[in-house]
């Protein structure tokens, strides 16, 4: 009776609106602790930040906990039609998160299902659940246990369940690897409505499908999160650079140090050498009353320029002549242009909500919800130099009206055995065009998210070694391209714990089956 009520209310239903009882009856049909909204839930479930998608699911489920997410996509599965999303807090940008016709999950409202220091022979690691807000698990752990996680993004707003889907990198990657590489046991809701509990001994195969799984396989309700003691203060650094070679060369000597030899965050960027405000000399200014002197760029530099940025975490007890030796010999052995300086001192805190500022500013400008058309890449060390020749210094010369980062990492900090693929080599840089639609008046979307095609294409033709990071790809042929020889071992891990292609339509690498025997 229950997937009859549901497959009536998908034919029967196309307002925007649904009356109560309508809602009120799916809730009582699912039978869930939590609540059914019905249509996009207030508009939160048919669009995300990219901005560039929108799609209408049948509603919008919030979910008290596991047991109703197991529900949930049961119900499903007894439908010929019903797919089944889970929504983070809504920063994938091509619809990733989205269920046209299907029932959308927000995983924010399972957030303070979980929050459970556990200690494992002598190692601290917190459970949280797959709904929390990576600020608030920093923020809480900080300040109830004086610990924190060890690998993060730049970006908190969003969800340990939603970066453990895909990867989860930022300027920490190079010395613990990904967020993947962080987390030791995860509880999961399988295709099936099956709740496991999964690690490196118990369930191997779902834990590390899951891992970068895109959510394939499973919807994480709860992760057990590696932590370490939190740092009193960061010191932050940003250092400038007139030719890439020196740049990459530089920042591949501070990521293959040995631990505790170099910097506890290393990351770059390339901005235009102008003083346009959003893509130019502007970006790299730490604080306010810092001048960026541009005489001080020898007169053969290029149209673009790069950046290195770094960190060093260190305690208030510590003596500031030690911190300040260490960083000098540290930025003795690089080669940037003397004077191109930045540096201040923060909380531990501040540095990792740094972008928070920012999201701020725009949400008070009015500019947070304009659509942005992001691309993120991994490209092999062997091509980046021909990358930057293509791309920064040719089709992005002028900027993306936002960050365009660039900056390496090391293969031996992932576990091969997740779902993420990688260039070949050990080091790979991971290049990401934040871009933005605001600035000054912009070109029309369509025209930008062409362009990140065009870097695609061009990568390809010139045969880069590269991967998408965040992939987002519209038919099967381009998704066997993307997974490579991984493919055959995504797709049995489909057939095993997705076997009716429920879960995460969004992402348009499988469709949804109407029986297990179907091709």
């Amino acid at each position: 009776m229950m997937i009859a009520y549901l497959e009536r209310f998908v034919h029967e239903n196309d307002a925007e609106s649904k009356p109560d009882h309508d809602v009120s009856s799916i809730c009582n049909s699912l039978d869930l602790q939590g609540s059914v909204d019905g249509g996009s839930g207030g508009g939160i479930a048919n669009k995300d930040f990219g901005g560039m998608q929108s799609v209408r699911p049948l509603a919008l489920i919030r979910p008290a906990g596991t047991e109703d997410v197991a529900s949930v996509i049961k119900a499903a599965g007894g439908s010929p039609n019903l797919t089944v999303a889970a929504r983070g807090n809504g920063h994938s940008i091509n619809g990733q998160a989205m269920a046209e016709g299907g029932l959308v999950i927000d995983m924010r409202s399972t957030e303070k299902n979980h929050f459970k220091l556990v200690t494992i022979n002598g190692s601290p690691y917190v459970d949280v659940s797959g709904g929390a807000l990576w600020e608030d698990v920093l923020k809480r752990c900080v300040r109830e246990f004086r610990l924190s996680p060890r690998s993060w993004t730049d970006y908190l707003s969003l969800t340990v369940g939603g970066t453990l889907s895909n990867a989860g990198v930022s300027g920490q990657t190079f010395l613990y690897g990904p967020q993947t590489s962080n987390v030791t046991e995860l509880e999961v809701v399988t295709g099936k409505g099956d709740a496991m509990i999964c690690s490196e001994t118990a369930n191997p195969d779902l834990f590390f499908g899951v891992l970068g799984g895109l959510g394939q396989f499973g919807i994480i309700t709860r992760a057990r999160i590696l932590l370490h003691p939190a740092p009193d203060k960061v010191k932050w650094i940003r250092v400038v650079y007139t030719e890439f070679e020196d740049f990459t060369r530089d920042a591949e000597f501070l990521v293959t140090r040995p631990a505790g030899e170099s910097f506890d965050y290393v990351e770059g960027f390339v901005f235009v050498n102008s003083d346009d405000p959003v893509n130019g000399w502007p970006q790299v200014h730490l604080d306010p009353n810092h001048k960026f002197d541009p005489t001080l760029i020898p007169p053969n530099a290029g149209s673009v320029l790069y950046c290195i940025e770094v960190a060093l975490n260190y305690r208030n007890a510590d003596r500031p002549a030690t911190i300040d030796s260490a960083v000098s010999r540290l930025l003795g052995r690089l080669g940037f242009v003397k004077g191109l300086q930045f540096q201040v001192d923060v909380s531990y805190k501040k540095f990792l909500l740094r972008v928070k500022v920012h999201e701020e500013l725009a949400k008070a400008n009015g500019i947070w919800e304009n659509p942005h058309p992001w691309l993120n890449l991994f490209v092999s060390k062997s091509d980046i130099a021909d990358f930057d020749r293509a791309v920064f210094k040719d089709i992005v010369k002028d900027g993306v009206g936002g960050p365009m980062l660039v900056y390496p990492m090391l293969r031996s900090k992932w576990d091969s055995r997740t779902s993420v693929v990688l260039p070949e080599g050990d080091v790979f840089y991971i290049v990401a065009l934040l871009r933005s639609t605001v600035y000054p008046k912009g070109p029309e979307v369509e025209k930008l998210v062409s362009t990140n095609r065009k870097i695609v294409q061009v990568s390809r033709d010139k045969g880069f070694d590269f991967k998408l990071y965040l992939p987002h790809y519209q038919c099967q042929e381009d998704w066997k391209r993307h997974f490579g020889d991984q493919w055959s071992r995504f797709v049995e891990m489909k057939r095993v714990y997705d076997p009716m292609g429920i879960l995460a339509p969004g992402q348009k690498i499988f469709k949804k089956r109407t029986s297990h025997h179907q091709s």
